[in-house]
């Protein structure tokens, strides 16, 4: 049994967020939960609501204990950029790309 949940339009570079994901793809839930406690990455809050969200998800089938449930995938996908612009010297001015992810993570129970 599997269950997903995701996230969309986030306001953090798809770059940025893939180094949280990559963390616990593969872990248990709970060491998943408690990689991304004690991250100084500024994403990890992000990805544990959405973490949480799968896991609560999960125990919506009955029959399905938190304990036995791991990270089966995991993946990130850009958004939207926001294109804003920052003046410059000599009166002209840059683009400033402001970025989006949309993230995805799906838990599964281990004995699968």
């Amino acid at each position: 049994m599997e269950a997903r949940a995701t996230i969309k339009y986030v306001r953090t570079s798809p770059r940025k967020m893939r180094r949280v994901v990559d963390m616990i793809r593969g872990e248990h839930v709970e060491e998943a939960q408690r990689i991304l406690r004690f991250s100084p990455l500024g994403a990890s809050k992000d990805v544990a609501k959405l973490l949480s969200s799968a896991v609560a998800n999960a125990e919506q089938s009955p029959g399905i204990v938190s304990q036995n449930l791991v990270v089966d995938r995991a993946w990130v996908d850009e958004g939207p950029t926001l294109r804003r612009f920052r003046p410059r010297a000599y009166g002209r001015a840059t683009r400033v790309r402001k970025r989006t992810s949309h993230v995805t993570v799906v838990v599964k129970t281990m004995g699968e």
